[in-house]
């Protein structure tokens, strides 16, 4: 018998950690829908992966102590929304997950020399490279760079020093790997036969996986990237797999989502041009 899409595409990436995976959830299918799910649909979400409800409220626990969630109570019914954690992080995580294609580069380096640890954290997580003793970034007016530490502009001499600066400020080998990964997972959906009851498990998979890469690359331009690099290709297929579950993923979530309210509020994103 012949593994349906979802189980073969789990045997090639294995299932998701489901606290972080219900992150996922949130970020693409709840947070666009107003925020707020019942314990009930995401549990019926879950289900798909043999999340079994002991799990789940393990892991809701989690998230609602850490800030990620917030549960409301109505009567014997739980619901949740973002908590101060989640608002804060989600909106600049789905502004590098779902970006088509990379933002236009000047051509300048910025050189943050010694940053203190929560700048440097802060600079990381905006998809500065590091070497060794200064962060390198792509992007940033001088408003919004550090104030503590010095800030250099510097221009490469030519495109292969600018490659090779590239090339030992960001793992791009490690990153490469995990773009090729993904490639071998989930180019097999790109032609097969999905039914509609697997579209929002395989959409929010694929994301989550994909979430993993996207948060950990740069978004490069091709100037400073190898010529065979399989980001592009990565992310073109997560694009394309993306539009294509898109339309029976959110009749899934008209159908069966709900939250305080009763059905849950028509999406108010267009991720990767679906919608």
């Amino acid at each position: 018998m012949t593994a349906s899409p979802l189980a073969a595409t789990l045997a090639r990436t294995g299932a998701p950690r489901t606290a972080s995976f219900i992150v996922t959830i949130w970020g693409d299918a709840v947070a666009p829908r107003g925020g707020s799910l019942w314990l009930g649909s995401l549990q019926a979400i879950l289900d798909r992966f043999g999340c079994n409800p002991g799990q789940v409220r393990t892991a809701m626990s989690r998230l609602t102590e850490e800030g990620w969630l917030a549960r409301n109570r109505v009567g014997r019914l739980s619901y949740y929304r973002l908590g101060p954690r989640g608002m804060e992080s989600f909106g600049a995580a789905a502004a590098r997950i779902y970006a088509i294609t990379p933002p236009a580069w000047d051509g300048v380096f910025r050189l943050v020399l010694n940053p203190d640890p929560a700048e440097r954290e802060a600079l990381l997580a905006r998809g500065f490279g590091e070497l060794p003793g200064l962060l390198v970034g792509l992007h940033g007016a001088a408003e919004e760079l550090p104030h503590l530490a010095p800030v250099l502009l510097a221009t490469p001499r030519s495109a292969e020093e600018a490659r090779a600066a590239a090339a030992q400020a960001w793992p791009l080998a490690v990153l490469g790997a995990g773009h090729r990964r993904f490639l071998a997972a989930f180019a097999p959906l790109h032609d097969a036969a999905v039914p509609a009851g697997e579209a929002l498990p395989l959409r929010l998979l694929l994301v989550h996986e994909w979430r993993r890469l996207a948060l950990r690359d740069p978004l490069l331009p091709a100037a400073l990237l190898p010529p065979d690099w399989p980001g592009h290709a990565a992310r073109e297929l997560a694009a394309a797999l993306y539009r294509r579950l898109d339309p029976a993923a959110e009749a899934w979530l008209d159908a069966e989502g709900r939250n305080e309210d009763g059905r849950l509020p028509p999406s108010d994103a267009h991720r990767f041009g679906a919608g």
